[in-house]
């Protein structure tokens, strides 16, 4: 049987003798289960997972995207020291988007305590000066435009729904959850609809689930396992990480045999305009199964845990980001091997950009907000230890974003909107379309926002206002899901497109209803 973590006989389980157990696999359970973990021991998983981010992102930042479609090879050298975390802080701190982003949440909940209304989440990111992208970028364009979560992130307004956006930056609501998963779980439901829907908010709670049972378990196959329970079954979410498990169990020495399976089977994209048709891929699901196949593979070694996830490929600084994290939470930051905590002693003050928080700081702050949490969910302290009520995991509800529609073809248009023409057409057949592009200025202009007509065989359907500034800028042109089967004719006209200005349409990807399935042409 296995057992809730036990380090230096200084973790225990007690169970009430007066309480029924019930059997969940091959772990037992208690109705009213409390773990008891010392304040220095949920403090350093705390720093462990913080630092696990920054360890993992900054490794992978070299190879983000740089590999897609095709795993990094074993004789490509990713290199490695003691100046890497702070060159990226100096040079490029856009990396550590999967870290500030987390940290606009934390700095809510202190503001505002653990019980901050979604809203006041979505308008910090949304009004915050750092750049975004996919369904991160598409909800900051709704939520300016008046559109609230969780409509901000459903994918009939959010083309980039199924995204890895909240996966990336979910690791907060786990590190403030020790032991309760449903709590993480939650808490991932309701911040994860303010960019992402269905399998990209799947992705951020099942990120958080891993990080809530690492501070008391182990075993981090067991954990892989246990969190996945709160994805429900049915989700193509739950079944792509239910394959890399199957697969890791058949073979559990050669992740490169999952990765092959996982390529061959997850790696088409329905959604995200960026990677319909391409070998580019964001997909929240895919690239958790990387951070899966890391973690299984890595059989809890911290190299190789953070190198697997990030030879994988696509978002391969995120990943491998995820991963240290959760193996850093379960064996806390005392347990990070020194070469992989080279140099981080030279960024922990240094706030990262676009936040008033260090990694000193948000270690303090972290540990402060799962103690808060762990009494609000009827937890408490004793002496030097703290109480946590354990949670036995639930599944959230089910949805799916791009439900009953299928992309059947791409194609470019390569037209613009201008003053001078004032108006572009395509023909279409199907139930929905998207169209790729962007808002641009010559340079001697000052921004501004464009505004043209989308109609429908000559039906309005809506005004877009497209700005030509990066920050808030709308990330497609224009789409529709749900128009009747069939053919249609689709206008883009002027409103208000002064000289100087433009609106480049690039490409349009269709949707059918029907499913064109898998094609083989001699």
């Amino acid at each position: 049987m296995r057992k809730l973590i036990v380090l230096s006989l200084v973790v225990t389980v007690l169970i009430s003798c007066q309480t029924q157990t019930v059997q969940k696999k091959d772990v037992q359970y208690a109705e009213r289960e409390i773990v008891t973990i010392p304040i220095e021991l949920l403090q350093d998983k705390i720093k462990g997972g913080w630092a696990g981010q920054v360890i993992g992102c900054t490794y992978g930042g070299p190879t983000e995207f740089q590999w897609n479609g095709t795993m990094i090879g074993d004789r490509v050298p990713i290199p490695w020291d003691d100046t890497r975390m702070l060159w990226y802080y100096e040079n490029s701190p856009g990396l550590y988007d999967d870290v500030y982003m987390d940290l606009t949440f934390v700095d809510i909940f202190e503001k505002h305590g653990l019980d901050a209304p979604d809203s006041l989440h979505a308008l910090a990111f949304a009004n915050a000066e750092y750049q975004l992208w996919h369904a991160n970028q598409a909800a900051r364009y709704n939520i300016l435009n008046g559109i609230m979560p969780p409509a901000s992130g459903h994918w009939k307004n959010n083309p980039h729904a199924d995204d890895i956006d909240f996966q990336i930056e979910a690791d907060f609501a786990g590190l403030m959850s020790p032991g309760m998963v449903n709590t993480a779980a939650g808490i991932g439901n309701r911040i994860g609809h303010i960019m992402n829907y269905g399998d990209g908010v799947y992705g951020g709670i099942y990120v958080a689930a891993m990080y809530a049972l690492a501070f008391v378990y182990n075993d981090i196959e067991f954990i892989v396992t246990e969190a996945l329970k709160t994805i429900p079954e049915q989700s193509q979410f739950h079944k792509c990480i239910a394959d890399i498990i199957r697969w890791y169990k058949q073979d559990p020495d050669d992740w490169k045999r999952a990765w092959f399976e996982a390529q061959k089977k997850w790696t088409f994209d329905k959604g995200c305009p960026d990677g319909v048709f391409r070998p580019f891929n964001i997909d929240a699901k895919i690239n958790a199964a990387y951070i899966v196949i890391g973690l299984l593979y890595g059989k809890g070694d911290f190299g190789a845990t953070v190198d697997i996830s990030t030879r994988c490929g696509y978002d391969s600084d995120c990943n491998p980001a995820n991963a240290a994290g959760i193996l850093a939470t379960m064996t806390g930051y005392s347990q990070i091997p020194d070469y992989w905590k080279q140099g981080i002693e030279k960024v922990e003050n240094m706030n990262f950009r676009y936040t008033d928080m260090s990694l000193n700081k948000v270690y303090e702050t972290g540990y402060r907000h799962a103690t808060d949490m762990i009494r609000l969910n009827g937890g408490g302290a004793e002496g030097d230890k703290l109480l946590i009520k354990y949670q036995v995991p639930q599944q959230v509800p089910y949805e799916v974003a791009f439900e009953g529609i299928f992309p059947t073809v791409r194609h470019g248009l390569r037209k613009w909107l201008t003053a001078e023409t004032p108006e572009l057409s395509f023909e279409m057949e199907g139930c929905g379309f998207v169209v790729t592009g962007r808002a641009v200025k010559e340079s001697n202009m000052p921004e501004a926002t464009l505004e043209f007509d989308v109609l429908a065989d000559d039906v309005f359907l809506e005004t877009v206002k497209m700005p030509t500034q990066s920050r808030i800028r709308r990330l497609e042109v224009a789409w529709k899901y749900d128009l009747p089967e069939g053919k249609h004719t689709i206008r883009l006209t002027a409103r208000n497109i002064p000289k100087g200005y433009r609106v480049e349409a690039g490409d349009v990807i269709l949707y059918s209803t029907a499913d064109p399935g898998n094609k083989v042409y001699f």
